[in-house]
């Protein structure tokens, strides 16, 4: 058996070219299913009847995208080892009636879509991404990778107190971008969208956009230490766990666990969909997959009780700038090695058990790792590692990669960190 091959700087060259190409979570999930697919792994209709065949298999929703590999001879009952991330990120979102404007200037109507950093969607290039949905049902991406919209700032000279009293945006009324000048012409941004995907006028009775920054991923620093993009949270952890599902299936590994990468859609609102965390997909994946081999429900629940999920996710580098906000004994620095996320109150699923584990992949990989736990003045955020736990009853650890700028247009990360995190989700899915 041939040993899966370790990640390196190429790694991180490779995730720039996936935050680039996924401005959206149903342009991440295509850009997913086509690295499976060179892998070998083949795409399953939930409407059709499964098989118990081995090899690596995956299944498209919306958003979201659920893939394992069955390893040859595996029995039902064989448990799973999960790689849990998702592929949305805060954005602002393109209202139902989208055509807007004032004074002369032609706007998009946006709503603000989970928690970004408000500040950092001033004043930058913006592109427009997302699907359609047309009038049989079907979808096309669509990506207008170009300066297209602006939200301007307010001039200094007309809010005097920004300076000292600090940005003070209302969601409604300061974040609506402009795209050009003249009267307001309803259908006017999705007859342009049409056109741009080649379709007819009238053929998209449906819609799904956001904006997104069109300035790429670059190499940041004197000695290139860092890594400044959009959609670190969390593509990164979508990207490593891709390419570590693909390296554990390109291995042969045996039978001893059924590798699985969850990337769920809407964890920044709550996970409360179809394709969210907090819905059927993952559990509805598994099951059909014990009982596509065979399996009873007696081997349903060995297989669960033997599961184990890691819920990838990016965490917070301690700021120069802020370091009172930080736990004082918890540091996390950016290429200092992946993050184990703890909190007693469960807002991280992590518990000793789990960082035993954890540890041990860490270990195998000959991967270093750094602890994080908030500020006790300050509550934490959470993940879908609390949501995968309690829902389907799987031992959840959560983990990632410590970045700054959280939830910003474009955040920030250490060099290093994103193949150190592929390596360890490798030896992880091999247990």
């Amino acid at each position: 058996m041939s040993a899966p091959p370790r990640f390196d700087r190429g790694h991180t060259d490779d995730l720039m070219s996936f935050l680039a190409a996924s401005p959206s979570p149903y342009h991440a999930v295509a850009n997913t299913a086509e690295r499976l697919e060179k892998a070998g792994f083949r795409q399953v209709a939930e409407t059709d009847a499964w098989d118990g065949t081995s090899g690596g298999k995956y299944v498209l929703r919306g958003g979201a995208i659920v893939a394992w590999y069955v390893p040859e001879g595996a029995a039902p009952h064989t448990p799973f080892r999960i790689v849990g991330a998702h592929t949305d990120s805060p954005n602002l979102r393109v209202k139902p009636l989208p055509d807007s404007g004032a004074h002369g200037w032609r706007q998009v109507a946006v709503e603000i879509y989970g928690g970004p950093l408000l500040n950092s969607w001033l004043d930058r290039d913006l592109g427009l991404a997302g699907r359609l949905t047309l009038r049989d049902g079907s979808t096309r991406l669509v990506n207008v990778d170009r300066p297209l919209l602006r939200v301007p700032q307010l001039a200094i000279h007309l809010d005097r107190s920004v300076s000292a009293e600090g940005l003070k945006l209302d969601k409604q009324r300061h974040l609506q971008p402009v795209w050009g000048l003249g009267d307001v012409r309803d259908g006017d941004l999705i007859a342009f969208l049409e056109e741009t995907a080649g379709l007819a006028a009238g053929e998209a009775t449906g819609w799904d956009l956001m904006v997104h920054s069109v300035e790429p991923p670059a190499y940041l620093g004197r000695d290139k230490e860092l890594v400044a993009g959009p959609r670190m949270d969390n593509l990164l952890s979508v990207h490593a766990g891709t390419a570590a599902l693909a390296a554990v299936a390109s291995s042969g590994t045996g039978p001893s666990y059924i590798p699985v990468l969850a990337a769920f859609d809407h964890e920044e609102n709550g996970s409360q969909s179809d394709t969210g965390a907090d819905g059927p997909l993952l559990g509805g994946v598994l099951e059909r997959s014990v009982f596509a081999r065979g399996g009873s429900y007696e081997d349903r629940a060995r297989a669960f009780a033997g599961t184990v999920c890691l819920s990838s996710d990016t965490g917070h580098a301690v700021h120069p700038n802020y370091a009172e906000r930080h736990d004082p004994t918890h540091h996390p620095r950016v290429n200092g090695g992946p993050i184990l996320k703890v909190n007693v109150n469960n807002r991280y699923a992590t518990d000793g058990s789990g960082r035993a584990v954890w540890a041990a992949a860490c270990e195998q990989a000959d991967v270093p790792f750094q602890s994080f736990v908030s500020n006790n003045s300050m509550p934490c955020g959470t993940t879908i590692g609390p949501i995968t736990a309690a829902r389907h009853g799987i031992r959840t650890v959560d983990i990632g990669v410590a970045i700054l700028s959280m939830h910003s247009a474009r955040e920030l990360c250490g060099v290093d960190d994103p193949w150190l995190l592929a390596n360890a989700l490798v030896a992880f899915l091999e247990g």
